[in-house]
């Protein structure tokens, strides 16, 4: 592992969320965005609680 992270940008965040709620399979959906499972459930656990002010922009 190299430890390094990768950052995603909010507008890539927000559109898996909203992705997310058309679809059934969340794991296959986070395989298709090629993000882990877990990322996806804990951004629209975040999303759902905190709507537009859930995900701050990243640095690049």
């Amino acid at each position: 592992m190299s430890g390094e992270r990768k950052a995603y940008s909010k507008e890539f965040k927000v559109l898996s969320v909203e992705l997310s709620n058309t679809r059934n399979d969340l794991t296959a959906l986070a395989k298709e965005l090629d993000i882990p499972p877990s990322l996806l459930y804990r951004w629209r656990k975040e999303y759902s609680s905190k709507q537009n002010s859930v995900f701050r922009e990243t640095e690049k």
